[in-house]
């Protein structure tokens, strides 16, 4: 099992991590030492460590990745790989292939080389084609995401295979009122501070609701400084909190104590795959904003457990924003609760862990949804 980080494997992969050992699996992470390799090992897989420059360009240094990996599954020797993230996707899944395992990838969102032309995304694209071509079955997260790799010949059809997200633990993320404490009504943004992420638009939605409504609170939450094109520079959020429209709550492996005290969690994404940030929320039985696009849309239905807003609007979001202060405690909190019937309808983790037994065992039904 690789990714581009072992954070990564226990924030998204823990349930699936989980449920492979159950079933008699010795799992292996390969992932870069990040911090979280105490976690790996207390969800019960072995952890192997491997550099990955994520957000870097060099096809010699990629080259070079490609090597490690071979090195490192010549030497484990794996009957199956996963694969998750772009670099593993595509670099360990060619690797994978040469040392004689069988492939399962996981397509969990575009990133950033799919949202903009160029060549970037021309070159991520065909290295996605050179990497799946033998792949046994590769998940996605959303129905565009998987028709846009078949349109683009990057898979096969056959071969792709819906999944409801990286799936949730039900019980962790338990319903739960917001803290009775908080008198000001909170929006609350949960994600990687990227300006694909719609940081910008927020606060642009924030200084116009904030007009209306001086005493409503705009929270995030998420790592600064991510290696990324995208990243927000921590200036700007420096400058957002001396204006006093945003409070910035630096990140967390735990976001469970922050969703309790927001009324509201708003994610207005230029494009997901299947958002983590809005299903936790969903499981606390948290009313949504989420700009209408792949990913966010699969979780969220206009009118019923939250808003969806127009993508790279500040206007439209702040207008949903408004609409969500307007309705009341009351109709929140049933939106909250359809928001908590739909993750336990369809995005139960259990149903992730079925899923991929299946594929390794060769079957090709995978989770509808």
């Amino acid at each position: 099992m690789a990714a581009n980080s072992a954070w990564n494997i226990v924030n998204f992969r823990t349930g699936l991590v989980e449920s492979l050992v159950k079933a008699g699996f010795r799992v292996v992470v390969v992932a870069p030492a990040d911090g979280y390799e105490s976690r790996i090992a207390a969800i019960g897989a072995l952890f192997e460590p491997i550099d990955i420059n994520s957000s870097g360009t060099s096809l010699a240094e990629d080259g070079r990745l490609f090597v490690r990996y071979w090195t490192i599954l010549r030497r484990l020797k794996p009957a199956v790989f996963l694969g998750f993230t772009v670099k593993p996707n595509i670099y360990g899944s060619l690797a994978a292939q040469l040392a004689g395992a069988r492939t399962i990838n996981n397509i969990s969102g575009l990133g950033t080389a799919f949202l903009r032309r160029g060549p970037l995304q021309w070159l991520v694209g065909g290295l996605y084609r050179l990497a799946l071509w033998r792949a046994a079955t590769v998940f996605f997260q959303n129905r565009e995401d998987l028709q846009l790799f078949v349109d683009s010949r990057l898979v096969s059809r056959d071969r792709s295979r819906l999944l409801p997200g990286s799936g949730i633990d039900l019980e962790r993320f338990a319903p739960t009122p917001p803290d009775e404490e908080e008198t000001a009504f909170g929006f609350l943004l949960v994600a990687r501070l990227l300006w694909d992420k719609g940081i910008g638009e927020f606060v642009a939605a924030a200084r116009i609701v904030r007009a209306l409504h001086p005493a409503v609170r705009f929270q995030m939450l998420g790592f600064l400084g991510a290696d990324n094109r995208s990243a927000v520079p921590r200036d700007d959020v420096t400058a957002w909190q001396e204006e006093g429209i945003i409070d910035y709550l630096g990140s967390s492996d735990d976001v469970r104590p922050f969703v309790r005290k927001a009324g509201c969690v708003v994610l207005p994404s230029y494009r997901e795959g299947m958002p983590r940030s809005l299903l936790e929320a969903s499981a606390m039985a948290r009313p949504l904003i989420a700009s209408d696009v792949p990913g966010c849309r699969e979780i969220v239905e206009d009118n019923v457990n939250g808003f969806l807003c127009e993508v790279r609007s500040a206007e439209s979001l702040a207008a949903a924003m408004i609409r969500m202060i307007e309705l009341g405690p009351v109709e929140r909190a049933a939106m909250g609760k359809r928001a908590r019937l739909k993750v336990e309808r369809e995005f139960d983790q259990r149903l992730i862990g079925a899923a991929y037994l299946r594929a390794i065992g060769g079957e090709t039904a995978a989770v509808r949804f």
